[in-house]
Protein backbone atom coordinates (compact mmCIF):
# COMPACT_ATOMS: atom_id res chain seq x y z
CA UNK A 1 0.00 0.00 0.00
CA UNK A 2 2.85 2.61 0.78
CA UNK A 3 4.25 2.12 -2.82
CA UNK A 4 0.41 2.91 -4.37
CA UNK A 5 0.43 6.71 -5.49
CA UNK A 6 -2.29 8.80 -3.63
CA UNK A 7 -4.99 11.11 -5.56
CA UNK A 8 -5.58 13.31 -2.90
CA UNK A 9 -4.21 14.36 0.48
CA UNK A 10 -5.95 15.69 2.90
CA UNK A 11 -7.48 14.79 6.30
CA UNK A 12 -10.77 13.09 7.87
CA UNK A 13 -12.63 15.48 10.04
CA UNK A 14 -14.00 13.26 12.91
CA UNK A 15 -15.58 15.92 15.22
CA UNK A 16 -12.78 17.93 16.48
CA UNK A 17 -10.00 15.45 15.34
CA UNK A 18 -8.66 15.92 12.51
CA UNK A 19 -6.60 12.78 10.63
CA UNK A 20 -4.53 13.21 7.66
CA UNK A 21 -4.83 10.66 5.27
CA UNK A 22 -3.89 9.72 1.75
CA UNK A 23 -6.55 8.34 -0.52
CA UNK A 24 -5.63 5.54 -2.99
CA UNK A 25 -7.87 4.15 -5.57
CA UNK A 26 -8.79 0.57 -3.93
CA UNK A 27 -9.60 -1.00 -7.32
CA UNK A 28 -7.62 -1.90 -10.69
CA UNK A 29 -8.91 -1.68 -13.99
CA UNK A 30 -7.20 -5.05 -16.13
CA UNK A 31 -9.40 -4.34 -19.31
CA UNK A 32 -7.68 -4.86 -22.95
CA UNK A 33 -7.63 -0.90 -24.15
CA UNK A 34 -7.14 -0.46 -27.89
CA UNK A 35 -6.18 1.88 -30.11
CA UNK A 36 -7.51 3.76 -32.98
CA UNK A 37 -5.51 3.07 -36.40
CA UNK A 38 -5.71 3.82 -40.21
CA UNK A 39 -7.06 -0.09 -41.53
CA UNK A 40 -4.70 0.62 -44.93
CA UNK A 41 -1.56 1.20 -43.24
CA UNK A 42 -1.70 0.51 -39.26
CA UNK A 43 -1.06 3.98 -39.02
CA UNK A 44 -2.00 5.52 -35.28
CA UNK A 45 -4.78 7.73 -35.36
CA UNK A 46 -4.22 10.68 -32.97
CA UNK A 47 -6.49 13.80 -31.91
CA UNK A 48 -5.02 17.28 -31.75
CA UNK A 49 -6.52 20.18 -29.65
CA UNK A 50 -7.39 23.51 -32.08
CA UNK A 51 -8.35 26.93 -31.10
CA UNK A 52 -11.35 27.43 -33.57
CA UNK A 53 -10.70 31.19 -33.29
CA UNK A 54 -7.14 30.95 -34.06
CA UNK A 55 -7.16 27.55 -36.44
CA UNK A 56 -4.52 26.37 -35.13
CA UNK A 57 -3.40 23.76 -32.68
CA UNK A 58 -2.49 24.57 -28.66
CA UNK A 59 -0.14 22.95 -26.05
CA UNK A 60 -2.17 21.61 -22.71
CA UNK A 61 0.02 24.17 -20.69
CA UNK A 62 -2.60 27.09 -23.31
CA UNK A 63 -5.88 25.19 -21.73
CA UNK A 64 -7.68 25.98 -19.18
CA UNK A 65 -11.64 25.93 -17.99
CA UNK A 66 -14.96 27.23 -19.13
CA UNK A 67 -18.19 27.31 -18.23
CA UNK A 68 -20.73 27.52 -21.06
CA UNK A 69 -23.77 29.60 -20.81
CA UNK A 70 -27.15 28.67 -21.68
CA UNK A 71 -26.45 31.00 -24.64
CA UNK A 72 -23.31 29.43 -25.83
CA UNK A 73 -21.51 31.98 -24.32
CA UNK A 74 -18.04 30.82 -22.52
CA UNK A 75 -17.35 32.21 -18.83
CA UNK A 76 -13.47 31.29 -18.04
CA UNK A 77 -12.95 29.95 -14.77
CA UNK A 78 -9.53 29.27 -13.18
CA UNK A 79 -7.95 26.66 -10.56
CA UNK A 80 -7.43 29.81 -7.98
CA UNK A 81 -11.58 30.79 -8.47
CA UNK A 82 -12.16 26.89 -7.60
CA UNK A 83 -9.18 27.07 -5.06
CA UNK A 84 -11.19 29.82 -3.04
CA UNK A 85 -14.48 28.53 -2.67
CA UNK A 86 -15.82 28.77 0.93
CA UNK A 87 -16.61 24.88 1.16
CA UNK A 88 -15.04 23.00 4.73
CA UNK A 89 -14.50 19.93 1.89
CA UNK A 90 -12.44 21.68 -0.28
CA UNK A 91 -9.64 18.99 1.87
CA UNK A 92 -11.22 17.50 4.33
CA UNK A 93 -13.29 14.22 4.23
CA UNK A 94 -15.60 15.78 6.88
CA UNK A 95 -17.90 12.89 8.50
CA UNK A 96 -21.38 13.99 9.03
CA UNK A 97 -23.41 10.80 10.65
CA UNK A 98 -23.57 7.30 11.52
CA UNK A 99 -26.00 4.85 10.43
CA UNK A 100 -26.39 1.42 9.69
CA UNK A 101 -24.89 -0.14 6.37
CA UNK A 102 -28.23 -1.57 5.11
CA UNK A 103 -29.16 2.23 5.05
CA UNK A 104 -27.09 2.69 1.68
CA UNK A 105 -28.68 1.92 -1.53
CA UNK A 106 -26.35 -0.50 -3.37
CA UNK A 107 -27.63 2.07 -6.55
CA UNK A 108 -25.68 5.17 -5.05
CA UNK A 109 -22.41 2.74 -4.60
CA UNK A 110 -19.48 4.73 -6.79
CA UNK A 111 -15.76 4.31 -6.75
CA UNK A 112 -13.94 2.72 -3.90
CA UNK A 113 -10.93 4.24 -2.15
CA UNK A 114 -8.70 3.59 0.93
CA UNK A 115 -7.57 5.85 3.34
CA UNK A 116 -3.86 6.03 4.64
CA UNK A 117 -2.25 7.64 7.57
CA UNK A 118 -0.69 10.41 6.66
CA UNK A 119 2.56 9.73 8.75
CA UNK A 120 3.20 8.35 12.42
CA UNK A 121 0.77 11.28 13.87
CA UNK A 122 -2.29 9.86 12.18
CA UNK A 123 -1.63 6.41 13.55
CA UNK A 124 -3.62 6.74 16.74
CA UNK A 125 -6.71 8.89 15.74
CA UNK A 126 -6.51 6.68 12.67
CA UNK A 127 -6.84 3.32 14.58
CA UNK A 128 -9.72 5.22 16.98
CA UNK A 129 -11.90 5.83 13.96
CA UNK A 130 -11.51 2.37 12.56
CA UNK A 131 -12.22 0.61 16.29
CA UNK A 132 -15.27 3.18 16.79
CA UNK A 133 -16.67 1.97 13.29
CA UNK A 134 -16.24 -1.35 14.11
CA UNK A 135 -18.11 -1.51 17.42
CA UNK A 136 -20.67 0.70 16.90
CA UNK A 137 -21.58 -1.78 13.60
CA UNK A 138 -22.24 1.39 11.84
CA UNK A 139 -20.82 3.08 8.83
CA UNK A 140 -19.53 6.85 8.57
CA UNK A 141 -21.43 9.02 5.57
CA UNK A 142 -19.05 11.80 4.50
CA UNK A 143 -18.78 14.97 2.00
CA UNK A 144 -15.82 15.57 0.02
CA UNK A 145 -14.80 17.38 -3.04
CA UNK A 146 -12.96 15.63 -5.25
CA UNK A 147 -11.79 16.54 -9.22
CA UNK A 148 -13.86 19.66 -9.23
CA UNK A 149 -17.18 18.98 -7.19
CA UNK A 150 -18.06 18.01 -3.86
CA UNK A 151 -19.26 14.65 -3.01
CA UNK A 152 -20.84 12.22 -1.05
CA UNK A 153 -19.06 8.70 0.81
CA UNK A 154 -19.48 6.52 3.07
CA UNK A 155 -16.38 4.91 5.42
CA UNK A 156 -16.02 1.30 6.15
CA UNK A 157 -13.69 -1.11 7.62
CA UNK A 158 -11.89 -3.55 5.03
CA UNK A 159 -9.18 -5.61 7.26
CA UNK A 160 -6.94 -3.01 9.21
CA UNK A 161 -7.72 -0.27 7.05
CA UNK A 162 -10.69 2.24 6.43
CA UNK A 163 -12.30 2.27 2.66
CA UNK A 164 -14.20 4.82 1.76
CA UNK A 165 -17.14 4.25 -1.27
CA UNK A 166 -17.78 7.31 -3.24
CA UNK A 167 -21.67 7.76 -2.94
CA UNK A 168 -23.86 9.18 -5.96
CA UNK A 169 -26.22 12.27 -4.28
CA UNK A 170 -29.98 10.87 -3.78
CA UNK A 171 -31.25 12.87 -6.57
CA UNK A 172 -28.94 11.29 -9.53
CA UNK A 173 -30.23 7.68 -8.72
CA UNK A 174 -32.99 7.41 -11.39
CA UNK A 175 -36.30 5.83 -9.75
CA UNK A 176 -37.14 2.61 -11.76
CA UNK A 177 -40.49 3.81 -13.59
CA UNK A 178 -41.61 1.99 -16.51
CA UNK A 179 -38.87 -0.87 -16.34
CA UNK A 180 -41.01 -3.56 -14.88
CA UNK A 181 -43.51 -5.32 -17.26
CA UNK A 182 -46.69 -3.53 -17.48
CA UNK A 183 -48.57 -6.64 -18.05
CA UNK A 184 -49.99 -8.29 -15.44
CA UNK A 185 -48.37 -11.86 -15.10
CA UNK A 186 -49.45 -14.60 -13.06
CA UNK A 187 -46.65 -17.21 -12.25
CA UNK A 188 -47.78 -20.53 -11.02
CA UNK A 189 -46.07 -22.37 -7.78
CA UNK A 190 -44.55 -24.81 -10.03
CA UNK A 191 -42.89 -22.61 -11.88
CA UNK A 192 -41.33 -20.95 -8.68
CA UNK A 193 -40.71 -24.75 -7.52
CA UNK A 194 -38.56 -25.15 -10.60
CA UNK A 195 -36.85 -22.02 -10.76
CA UNK A 196 -36.02 -22.63 -6.56
CA UNK A 197 -34.44 -25.99 -7.37
CA UNK A 198 -32.45 -24.72 -10.17
CA UNK A 199 -31.13 -21.44 -7.77
CA UNK A 200 -30.65 -24.58 -5.41
CA UNK A 201 -28.75 -26.29 -8.03
CA UNK A 202 -26.61 -23.81 -8.86
CA UNK A 203 -25.81 -22.91 -5.27
CA UNK A 204 -23.31 -20.62 -4.16
CA UNK A 205 -19.89 -19.76 -5.44
CA UNK A 206 -17.00 -18.10 -3.99
CA UNK A 207 -15.89 -15.16 -6.06
CA UNK A 208 -12.01 -15.35 -5.99
CA UNK A 209 -13.01 -18.27 -8.42
CA UNK A 210 -14.66 -16.01 -10.73
CA UNK A 211 -12.70 -14.01 -13.66
CA UNK A 212 -12.75 -12.37 -16.88
CA UNK A 213 -12.97 -14.85 -19.70
CA UNK A 214 -13.79 -12.28 -22.76
CA UNK A 215 -10.28 -10.66 -21.99
CA UNK A 216 -8.44 -14.32 -21.64
CA UNK A 217 -10.00 -14.44 -25.10
CA UNK A 218 -8.92 -11.26 -26.58
CA UNK A 219 -5.40 -12.32 -24.98
CA UNK A 220 -5.22 -15.56 -26.77
CA UNK A 221 -6.34 -13.66 -30.03
CA UNK A 222 -3.50 -10.90 -29.58
CA UNK A 223 -0.90 -13.29 -28.91
CA UNK A 224 -1.99 -15.45 -32.06
CA UNK A 225 -1.77 -12.50 -34.81
CA UNK A 226 1.50 -11.37 -32.77
CA UNK A 227 2.95 -14.90 -33.77
CA UNK A 228 1.48 -14.69 -37.49
CA UNK A 229 -1.43 -17.24 -36.31
CA UNK A 230 -4.73 -17.96 -37.28
CA UNK A 231 -6.65 -17.06 -33.81
CA UNK A 232 -8.79 -19.59 -33.03
CA UNK A 233 -13.03 -19.57 -33.75
CA UNK A 234 -15.53 -19.02 -31.12
CA UNK A 235 -17.83 -21.60 -31.26
CA UNK A 236 -21.37 -21.22 -32.49
CA UNK A 237 -23.84 -19.66 -30.23
CA UNK A 238 -26.99 -22.17 -29.74
CA UNK A 239 -30.07 -21.62 -31.35
CA UNK A 240 -33.27 -20.05 -29.96
CA UNK A 241 -32.13 -16.54 -30.85
CA UNK A 242 -32.54 -16.04 -26.78
CA UNK A 243 -36.32 -16.73 -27.19
CA UNK A 244 -38.13 -18.83 -24.78
CA UNK A 245 -41.17 -20.47 -25.92
CA UNK A 246 -41.96 -23.11 -22.84
CA UNK A 247 -41.13 -21.34 -19.34
CA UNK A 248 -41.69 -24.79 -17.32
CA UNK A 249 -39.81 -26.42 -20.53
CA UNK A 250 -37.04 -23.97 -20.00
CA UNK A 251 -36.43 -23.99 -16.18
CA UNK A 252 -36.60 -28.07 -16.28
CA UNK A 253 -33.69 -27.88 -19.10
CA UNK A 254 -31.47 -25.38 -17.19
CA UNK A 255 -31.99 -27.62 -13.60
CA UNK A 256 -31.05 -30.60 -15.28
CA UNK A 257 -28.00 -28.63 -17.29
CA UNK A 258 -26.71 -27.76 -14.31
CA UNK A 259 -27.20 -30.67 -11.86
CA UNK A 260 -25.41 -32.65 -14.85
CA UNK A 261 -22.33 -30.20 -14.73
CA UNK A 262 -22.20 -31.03 -10.66
CA UNK A 263 -22.11 -34.50 -11.59
CA UNK A 264 -25.55 -35.18 -10.28
CA UNK A 265 -28.82 -36.92 -10.93
CA UNK A 266 -29.91 -35.20 -14.09
CA UNK A 267 -33.44 -36.24 -13.54
CA UNK A 268 -36.00 -33.85 -13.13
CA UNK A 269 -38.54 -35.60 -10.37
CA UNK A 270 -41.76 -33.92 -9.39
CA UNK A 271 -40.89 -31.68 -6.77
CA UNK A 272 -42.86 -31.50 -3.08
CA UNK A 273 -44.24 -28.39 -2.69
CA UNK A 274 -42.54 -25.67 -0.61
CA UNK A 275 -43.79 -24.85 2.99
CA UNK A 276 -43.95 -21.65 2.37
CA UNK A 277 -46.80 -18.77 2.38
CA UNK A 278 -47.83 -19.75 -1.27
CA UNK A 279 -48.33 -23.29 -0.88
CA UNK A 280 -49.72 -22.74 2.47
CA UNK A 281 -53.15 -24.00 3.76
CA UNK A 282 -53.67 -21.19 6.11
CA UNK A 283 -53.14 -18.76 3.16
CA UNK A 284 -56.62 -17.55 2.03
CA UNK A 285 -55.55 -15.49 -0.54
CA UNK A 286 -56.18 -17.83 -3.53
CA UNK A 287 -59.16 -19.84 -4.33
CA UNK A 288 -58.69 -23.65 -3.92
CA UNK A 289 -59.15 -25.45 -7.21
CA UNK A 290 -62.37 -27.19 -7.99
CA UNK A 291 -61.03 -30.81 -8.69
CA UNK A 292 -60.37 -30.39 -4.52
CA UNK A 293 -63.25 -28.82 -3.50
CA UNK A 294 -65.05 -31.81 -5.42
CA UNK A 295 -62.85 -34.46 -3.78
CA UNK A 296 -64.05 -33.49 -0.51
CA UNK A 297 -67.50 -32.54 -1.13
CA UNK A 298 -67.65 -36.54 -2.37
CA UNK A 299 -65.59 -37.99 0.81
CA UNK A 300 -67.71 -35.56 3.62
CA UNK A 301 -70.96 -37.46 3.67
CA UNK A 302 -68.82 -40.94 4.67
CA UNK A 303 -67.11 -38.92 7.15
CA UNK A 304 -70.20 -37.59 8.83
CA UNK A 305 -71.91 -40.78 8.88
CA UNK A 306 -69.17 -42.77 11.10
CA UNK A 307 -68.91 -39.33 12.89
CA UNK A 308 -72.87 -39.08 13.57
CA UNK A 309 -73.01 -43.31 14.27
CA UNK A 310 -70.07 -42.50 16.62
CA UNK A 311 -71.92 -39.84 18.55
CA UNK A 312 -74.72 -41.08 18.64
CA UNK A 313 -73.13 -44.91 20.61
CA UNK A 314 -71.39 -42.56 23.27
CA UNK A 315 -74.69 -40.80 24.01
CA UNK A 316 -76.78 -44.17 24.22
CA UNK A 317 -74.05 -45.05 26.82
CA UNK A 318 -73.82 -42.24 28.74
CA UNK A 319 -77.89 -42.15 28.99
CA UNK A 320 -77.90 -45.52 29.98
CA UNK A 321 -75.38 -45.10 33.47
CA UNK A 322 -77.40 -42.23 34.18
CA UNK A 323 -80.65 -43.62 34.25
CA UNK A 324 -78.69 -47.03 35.80
CA UNK A 325 -77.88 -44.53 38.59
CA UNK A 326 -80.74 -43.14 39.31
CA UNK A 327 -82.74 -46.34 39.42
CA UNK A 328 -80.41 -47.68 42.21
CA UNK A 329 -81.10 -47.46 45.73
CA UNK A 330 -78.33 -45.68 47.66
CA UNK A 331 -76.48 -48.07 50.05
CA UNK A 332 -76.52 -47.50 53.73
CA UNK A 333 -73.43 -47.56 55.71
CA UNK A 334 -73.97 -48.84 58.59
CA UNK A 335 -72.06 -46.96 61.33
CA UNK A 336 -68.61 -48.40 63.33
CA UNK A 337 -68.93 -49.28 66.92
CA UNK A 338 -66.43 -47.84 69.27
CA UNK A 339 -64.62 -50.32 71.30
CA UNK A 340 -64.77 -49.18 74.66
Amino acid sequence: MLHVRSIWNGAISFGLVSIPIKLVNATENHSISFRQIHTEDGGRIRYRKFCELEDREVGSQEIGKGYEDSDGTIIPITDEDLAGLPIPTAKTIEIVAFVPEDRIDPLQMDAAYYLQAGGAPAAKPYTLLREALKRSKKVAITKYALRGRERLGMLRVVGDAIAMHGLLWPDEVRAPEGVAPDADVTVRDKELDLADALMDTLGEVDLEDLHDEYREAVEEVVAAKAAGETPKEAPAPESGGGKVLDLMAALENSVRAARESRGEDAEVKELPPRKTSRSSPKDTGGKKSTSTAKKKTASSPRKSTSKTSQAEKKTTKSTAKKTAAKKAPAKKTTPRKRSA
